[in-house]
């Protein structure tokens, strides 16, 4: 009995002794952190204050003290480490710290971080969403980029760049539909005017290769449409002018769309022979006035051919 007294005492004093050396053990990673930190390594401060963290949660009621110290320290620091990564543009990595920073906040009663790293967080997703929209819409990735700039009207509806390049790459995709739709949002956060822009120029583009593959209709429709969202696009109304008058019983739409792209690029290379295209247009209506007008124009534009008809109708 003498021998089992003895035995358990000792163990008590080893455990006592083993007790102690774990807490100097979690002090010293602790210090580690302080010192760290006070260099300013966030991430060797931030492994050491967990490492102290861990080694002190396991010694119960010995371990307290330092326990509450490394949660007073934790949240922080990711949170601090986050707003680096972000300054560094690495925007995902910045999220998964801050997230990180908001849980363990919560968790440990820091009030003042957890509603810092609230507020941030979002902010966060934002840039890191933007980013990847952008970095696609750069290699015309149309598809992953809309994907990117629907996250970021989920987590902000208010963002109108978003909008805006939502309407870019829906219009390049051929989604007219959505690209409407997505106007809608851009106009409501001030970006309507450039997003509306980029629709025409889509529209415009759309009708140019119609006109190309002779489907006249197509053409016309797309090119006046275009017209509503970029009304000093030139090349609407010549698209439209041209695809107009390749087909029966459109002759007043072209003379219109042809007119209108002579009031607003008057001094382009093409515009004598358009011009004289018009007076054409006019004499085949029998409108020899209109007629003799469009061929002037055409001559004071250095187009040769209308001398000819000048004559003709002048006599």
């Amino acid at each position: 009995m003498k021998k089992l007294i003895i035995a358990l005492a000792a163990a008590l004093m080893t455990a006592g002794f083993v007790s102690a050396q774990d807490l100097a053990t979690a002090t010293e990673s602790y210090n580690n952190g302080a010192a760290q930190l006070g260099e300013g390594n966030k991430v060797e401060a931030l492994a050491s204050f967990k490492e102290a963290l861990t080694m002190a949660e396991s010694l119960g009621d010995e371990g307290a003290e330092l326990v509450a110290n490394c949660k007073k320290v934790i949240p922080g620091l990711y949170l601090a480490i986050g707003k680096q990564l972000n300054n560094e543009k690495k925007f995902a990595e910045a999220v998964a710290q801050v997230s990180e920073a908001s849980k363990l906040a919560a968790e440990y009663g820091d009030d003042e971080t957890a509603a810092e790293a609230t507020d941030l967080l979002p902010k966060l997703q934002v840039a890191d969403a933007l980013f990847g929209a952008e970095s696609n819409l750069k290699v015309k990735d149309f598809v992953a980029a809309i994907e990117g700039y629907k996250k970021v009207l989920e987590i902000e509806p208010t963002h109108g760049v978003a909008a805006m390049r939502l309407v870019q790459c829906y219009a390049n995709a051929g989604q007219i539909a959505e690209a409407k739709e997505a106007l809608a949002v851009a106009e409501a956060n001030g970006k309507g005017a450039d997003a509306a822009k980029m629709l025409g120029g889509a529209l415009v583009s759309k009708a140019s290769a119609s006109l190309k593959a002779k489907k006249y209709a197509d053409a016309v429709a797309d090119a006046e449409e275009a017209a509503k969202y970029v009304p000093d696009n030139a090349n609407a109304y010549l698209i439209a002018g041209q695809a107009a008058s390749k087909m029966n019983g459109k002759t007043n739409v072209a003379l219109k769309n042809f007119e209108k792209y002579l009031e607003l690029a008057g001094n382009a290379k093409n515009a004598g022979a358009i011009a004289y295209t018009v007076g054409a247009l006019y004499q085949q209506q029998s409108n020899k006035a209109k007629a003799l007008e469009y061929y002037k124009k055409a001559e004071g534009l250095g187009y040769a051919q209308a001398a000819e008809m000048i004559k003709a109708l002048s006599k």
